[in-house]
């Protein structure tokens, strides 16, 4: 099974941390997604899970499933 992207269509980048105010990825991040492995999108679901929590949100819905 494929990793799902953490986008939730909320396309903004913060100005101050460089990541999209939707999944907390960085332009980097979002744009290598689709040719990433998955060993590859799950560090970058582990940067996000830590950026999430350092910001005071609630994990995403696919982080709450795992």
């Amino acid at each position: 099974m494929s990793v799902t992207s953490p986008c939730i269509n909320i396309c903004r980048m913060d100005p101050d941390t460089g990541w999209c105010e939707g999944c907390q990825r960085s332009i980097a991040e979002i744009t290598c997604w689709s040719r990433a492995s998955d060993d590859d999108k799950r560090v970058i679901l582990a940067a996000v899970a830590e950026r999430r929590e350092l910001l005071g949100l609630a994990p995403l819905a696919s982080e709450a499933a795992a």
